[in-house]
């Protein structure tokens, strides 16, 4: 009996010469067909940990060809995203969008909120070329799930993932605020299993997303977290492959 697909929405490509081969084995012990990837090892865990906490912003530059030149060698397994920094301007990613699936943007990293010009100016790039733009929301102003609800309202040709359900793996009110807007999903890594759950009731399972965060997660733990969620068939093919690959437009892996 052929195995059931998983499309993991969310790992990195960690700096150095083991990847992508780590991440492919790390894959192939999780039974994961995919994975979307964008740039990791952009802060150190240490700093990146602080400015979670407390603020602060990186100007550090994501090894985002490193990252399409990666991809490019695992036979379509592995889809790359663009790790954009909005206050450099859209116009590096405007040039390299053909090359990548996905963009993500990152206020942990680097520091900016989503009402800033530079974060509208790559949504409507990302819209242009079939994007959606991953996000990471915070528990400070500007950052927080209502800012991008409020971004997604005023977007609505732009598909965001709200990535980890939330930044803290508990943001139930930032679900109920983004369940009203269609053109948003939710990511589950890292989420506590009742979030994950909860997403799904209250955005529906054709707007969940499956996703590891490796190598911050062995992808393992969250293909558990899965089977843990008590889905119907129906949803867990939705949630671990089906929107991704509608997502990805990637049509293509019915025959890896």
């Amino acid at each position: 009996m052929r195995r059931a697909m998983i499309i993991d929405f969310h790992a990195r490509l960690a700096p150095g010469p083991g990847e992508p081969s780590a991440l492919l084995a790390a894959m192939d012990r999780a039974e994961i067909t995919a994975a979307a990837v964008s740039a990791g090892g952009v802060l150190g865990i240490d700093r990146l940990a602080r400015q979670l906490s407390v603020g602060g912003r990186s100007a550090a530059r994501p090894d985002n060809e490193g990252v399409r030149r990666a991809c490019a060698t695992s036979g379509g397994r592995l889809v790359p995203f663009y790790f954009a920094d909005p206050r450099r301007g859209p116009e590096e990613y405007r040039r390299a969008a053909a090359g990548f699936r996905g963009l993500e943007i990152s206020p942990a990293v680097h520091g900016f909120t989503l009402g800033e010009p530079g974060v509208a100016a790559l949504a409507r790039i990302a819209a242009d070329v079939g994007h959606p733009v991953y996000i990471v929301c915070l528990g400070r102003p500007g950052a927080r799930a209502e800012d991008l609800a409020a971004l997604a309202a005023s977007r609505p040709a732009t598909t965001f993932v709200f990535g980890h359900c939330g930044g803290n793996g508990l943001d139930t009110d930032g679900l109920h605020r983004l369940a009203p807007l269609p053109n948003v999903l939710a990511e589950t890594s890292g989420a506590y299993t009742l979030t994950a759950r909860l997403a799904v009731r209250r955005l529906g399972a054709s707007r969940v997303l499956f996703g590891t965060e490796y190598p911050l997660q062995d992808p393992r733990v969250e293909v558990a977290k899965l089977g843990a969620l008590g889905l119907t068939a129906a949803e867990r093919r939705a949630v671990a492959c089906e929107n991704a690959s509608r997502l990805l437009n990637l049509q293509e892996l019915s025959h890896v």
